[in-house]
């Protein structure tokens, strides 16, 4: 790894403080930060410490001696102290691997008049490319709070890949030689792209760095008009995996102005936007039958809690797809295999079937209530339920077989009926007054029958609820048809205590509604 060295300068001696941040492993420039170049002059002027003698420190015959027999045995190296040379195996090089190219750079630390607080002191970076001494422009970065950074760097470098600074250079008096970038907002990255220029193999360099970094380097890339650098970058974006929604929204929005600038930015949109012209609503219908067609209980229960939460968010959304068609379509053909299982199960014949055959039917009953309860759940999440309450109120034959089917699996569809009370007892569910009227008709009874179940088989059964959304549905129709639903239920709770719901409260509004403050006088 390449050094950058800060270099200190008192009377008569010269003290190298190596710094080893200059280049990460992955071989890009990393400048050193204001707060590790305050750190390296707060230890360079302490303020407890005695000023250290002008004169150099003189050295013994034996230490001569052994630092020459060390000098021996260290491999040979070139004279310039800047150089840092990279061995690469036989084998890499075989595979077509270049070494990197050879960053050199300095970090020069000007004396100033001594302050009683270091941390006002000038921060100044001298960074060279290259090889040391061939560099003929300066490029002075001028970051926050008087940060500054100059770069050795050469021009036929900069105008190959630079718009920007072939540009400025063009604008320039051939003699000019300094270039200066006021406001740089990221230094580092700025350093780090500029040194990109001189390497031959910028994949290379991306590779194993972090989508953070790299759209830094793609932001300036973009300042300095870099394409071959926009464009690794853009390979690099579209080849890395992306770690949680915030990241992708980072990127998306990083890229979508180079949309009509760069081919490379396409590839990189259609992980999140589609070409085909096959309508989302086919797709959502595919994966909605594939949920409902299910039999393994674990993986249906998890993806069905998925689904909803993903159809939820799909309708809050700008662009969501409208399935009301679709579920509706399911919940027809769910309806009529729950009437078909329903007869046969009612059958005098099937009673005496063996389990074998009587085990698969039930099995599918319940399979199939289930996927009306959820599918029901969808749509009063998207207020798109008042078909199925049509639906649901119509289906007399399916209410009349209810009573001849084993308590123990006939349950499953009260759900679905004590689901649509709560969802109108909610404003989630506005049918027509016919329709609620026909629903309590249709149904209220079966519910009762099935209570005492409910209550102690069915975990997800929350009594209260269900009672409030009962009693709210009944005081929504005329106050005749009031009375006639109340009074029926009152014989039914007479006689089954707590196994019937408990409607005392719609029973109060119905009696003060008659009895004690008419709103309309006869």
């Amino acid at each position: 790894m390449a050094e950058i060295r800060l270099t200190k300068v008192e009377q008569g001696q010269t003290k190298i403080r190596n710094v080893p941040i200059a280049v990460t492993p992955e071989g890009f420039w990393c400048c050193p930060s204001p707060v590790m170049f305050q750190k390296t002059l707060k230890a360079q002027h302490p303020l407890n410490k005695p000023k250290s003698s002008s004169s150099p420190p003189t050295k013994t015959p034996t230490d001569q001696k052994k630092h020459s027999s060390e000098l021996d045995k260290k491999p040979s190296r070139s004279s310039s102290k800047s150089e840092t040379q990279t061995v690469v195996p036989d084998d890499q090089r075989k595979n077509g691997f270049e070494p990197p190219v050879v960053l050199a750079a300095s970090v020069v630390g000007e004396r100033t008049a001594v302050r009683p607080n270091t941390e006002n002191l000038p921060r100044k970076v001298s960074i060279e490319f290259g090889e040391p001494g061939t560099g003929d422009l300066k490029v002075v970065l001028k970051g926050r709070q008087g940060f500054t950074v100059k770069l050795s760097v050469h021009k036929t470098v900069l105008q190959e890949n630079s718009s920007f600074f072939a540009e400025k250079l063009l604008a320039q008096h051939p003699s000019f030689h300094c270039i200066e970038v006021d406001d740089c907002e990221d230094v580092e990255t700025y350093v780090e792209t500029v040194g990109l220029m001189y390497c031959k193999e910028l994949k290379q360099r991306l590779i194993k760095q972090s989508v953070s970094r790299v759209l830094r380097i793609l932001k300036v890339a973009e300042v300095l008009g870099f394409k071959t650098c926009i464009e690794s970058c853009l390979e690099f974006l579209e080849a890395v995996p992306w770690v949680g929604e915030e990241e992708e929204e980072r990127v998306v929005s990083s890229i979508l102005h180079l949309k009509h600038e760069s081919t490379g930015v396409n590839p990189i949109l259609k992980r999140v936007s589609s070409d085909v012209s096959k309508p989302q609503k086919d797709t959502l219908s595919h994966v909605l039958h594939l949920v409902l067609k299910s039999t393994e209980e674990k993986g249906r229960r998890e993806m069905k809690t998925v689904v909803s939460k993903l159809l939820r968010e799909n309708n809050k959304s700008t662009t969501s797809v409208d399935l009301h068609d679709t579920i509706y379509t399911s919940c027809k053909a769910s309806l009529t295999a729950l009437l078909l299982l329903f007869r046969q199960l009612a059958s005098p014949e099937f009673v005496a079937q063996p389990p074998e055959i009587k085990d698969p039917a039930v099995k599918q009953m319940v399979l199939e209530s289930d996927n009306l309860s959820w599918l029901l759940d969808i749509l009063a999440d998207r207020n798109s339920a008042d078909e199925f309450a049509v639906m649901w109120a119509g289906q007399q034959e399916l209410a009349g077989l209810h009573c001849r089917v084993p308590l123990v699996n006939r349950y499953h569809v009260s759900c679905i009926t004590a689901r649509l009370f709560v969802g109108i007892g909610r404003g989630e569910v506005l049918p027509c007054k016919d329709t609620r009227h026909l629903l309590l008709k249709t149904w209220l009874q079966p519910l009762i029958d099935d209570y005492r179940w409910l209550q102690h088989g069915c975990k997800s059964f929350d009594r209260k609820v269900v009672e409030e959304g009962i009693g709210r549905t009944i005081l929504t129709l005329p106050l005749e048809d009031q009375q006639i639903i109340l009074l029926g239920w009152l014989s039914s709770f007479l006689k089954l205590g707590d196994n019937c719901p408990n409607l005392q409260k719609a029973f109060e509004v119905w009696w003060r509604r008659t009895f004690v403050r008419p709103y309309v006088e006869s």
